[in-house]
């Protein structure tokens, strides 16, 4: 019996929450034949390889590798583990998420029971390091934190839903060959987008998976300001990259009027959420906006 999907993992200094990422594989209920685990180390600095090598000796009756990709970025890396990838299904995950037991089978089931389906994103819910969600929080910002919840029902990826986010989603091998794979050029940000982009020109079969539910970890560092700032720039300089890669310079260009106009509207959100009294909303949904908009016209200076 060979595997029937691949789960993904892409690492990068992740010590922290690796451990409890891989511990919550420990206990799948699918059969351990249908589906096998790639961990792919993005060239990381710290004990990334160790904490892989001792959890694959400790699960020897696991279907874990660990390969090193010394190409930096996420887009390579995820490059790496579709072609590492035996099985027809790359089930990407990141590396600081929390995967219950039915994870693997329900994401293998709704494959199996739509057989059209080339591509699926599942719900995400974000768990906080403090145990509770910022007071600026709001659903204009649920992609900082990654966070998918369009309801319970499955749904096609199509307006007003936006894509399968990059913590989890899965695609068919052979479609992600179709489209070329993951942009390499796009090192942090918006490369989950740009491969949803690129597998519609080829189908439009890709769906919301809300049984296909796992938890995202958001340490209080993610959550600070500064950093909240950086991942905006970083934000605005990968989609520059991505839409010339696209479009070239003209859908730079409408991108460049687009982001324009959204930081504006984003200042008239600011004041409704100040008339509501809830200034701290506005605030930091104007700075993603802003910050999105630099980064966009700013020079790209960020390295891993």
């Amino acid at each position: 019996m060979s595997p029937q999907i691949s789960l993904v993992i892409c690492t990068y200094n992740r010590c922290r929450y690796l451990p409890e990422t891989l511990a919550s594989l420990t206990k799948q209920t699918l059969l351990p034949a249908l589906y096998e685990i790639i961990i792919v180390d993005n060239a990381s600095t710290d004990d990334t390889a160790g904490i892989c090598k001792t959890f694959i000796q400790q699960h020897a009756d696991m279907p874990v590798r660990y390969c090193y990709e010394a190409k930096k970025g996420l887009s390579a890396a995820r490059n790496r583990g579709m072609k590492e990838a035996i099985s027809p299904i790359a089930n990407y995950v990141d590396d600081d998420v929390i995967l219950p037991v039915d994870y693997l089978r329900k994401m293998l089931d709704f494959f199996i029971q739509h057989p059209q389906a080339q591509g699926a994103g599942g719900k995400v819910i974000p768990k906080y390091e403090s145990g509770a969600e910022p007071v600026w929080m709001n659903k204009y910002l649920n992609g900082f934190v990654g966070k998918v919840d369009y309801g319970d029902a499955i749904l096609k990826f199509e307006k007003p839903l936006k894509y399968p986010v990059g913590c989890n989603m899965a695609y068919k091998k052979d479609i992600l060959l179709e489209a070329g794979g993951f942009n390499e050029a796009l090192q942090f940000r918006s490369d989950d987008k740009y491969i949803f982009q690129q597998v519609r020109k080829c189908t439009p079969e890709i769906y919301y998976v809300p049984t296909a539910c796992l938890q995202h970890n958001i340490d209080q560092h993610r959550l600070e300001l500064s950093n909240f700032k950086t991942l905006f720039l970083k934000t605005g300089n990968e989609e520059k990259k991505r839409v010339k890669v696209e479009r070239g310079v003209p859908g730079v260009v409408r991108k460049g009027i687009e982001f324009s106009f959204k930081t504006i509207a984003a200042g008239g959100l600011y004041f409704i959420f100040l008339l509501n009294g809830q200034p701290a909303k506005g605030k930091y949904v104007w700075l993603s906006q802003y910050c999105t908009l630099k980064g966009f016209f700013k020079k790209a200076v960020f390295v891993r």
